[in-house]
């Protein structure tokens, strides 16, 4: 079983920066999000072995450190580099405005779900896609019997395509809510948690 949560609200969330690999930090709302997901995990999760997989991000970092306290223990999260959210090379940290301005006319045309895959120095959706497979094969084969993984919102969608077998066009338009949790069953299907 496979629990699937994106971190928390960050500064940059808040303020319509898309972080890409650029770090900030959880707001007191991303906090909250964070201890309701971590209050919801401990039920769903109680009495079996869990493993928390995590972007080593801070915002995913921080958000699994609130998640342990309440299912397991800190020592228990396993950082992998494969679930950080897209590289989007130039463009990371910015504002829609702020790419317009650098880079004119190069989101012309493009759908606001496809866009993040065109920076001229970022990773594909093809890059990408390989590395979330190959992360989500190897969390699949881990021991423990409940998996928990801390990710963000477009490594989070591509996490839940791949597991459903889902177009990119449909893949990329998945919700990324930061109240919720996604558990995924092995038939593919996948079920949302509110949390708040």
């Amino acid at each position: 079983m496979i629990y699937l949560v994106r971190h928390g609200q960050t500064q940059y969330n808040a303020a319509g920066r898309w972080q890409g690999q650029v770090d900030s930090p959880l707001t007191e709302l991303g906090i909250t999000q964070a201890t309701a997901v971590a209050e919801k995990l401990k039920t769903l999760t109680q009495g079996s072995t869990t493993a928390i997989f995590a972007s080593p991000l801070s915002r995913a970092h921080h958000t699994a450190k609130i998640i342990a306290k309440k299912v397991s223990s800190e020592n228990d999260i396993i950082l992998d580099p494969r679930l950080m959210e897209i590289g989007m090379g130039s463009w990371d940290g910015l504002t829609d405005y702020e790419i317009e301005k650098e880079w004119p006319d190069s989101l012309a045309g493009l759908d606001r779900h496809e866009w993040f895959f065109h920076s001229p120095d970022g990773e594909t959706y093809e890059d990408m896609s390989v590395r979330v497979e190959a992360v989500l094969n190897a969390i699949d084969n881990h021991n423990a019997q409940i998996k928990i993984i801390v990710s963000h919102g477009v490594t989070g969608r591509l996490i839940r395509g791949i597991h459903s077998k889902l177009s990119k066009e449909h893949s990329v338009r998945l919700d990324v809510p930061q109240d919720a949790i996604f558990k995924l069953f092995e038939s593919g299907k996948i079920d949302r948690i509110s949390v708040m």
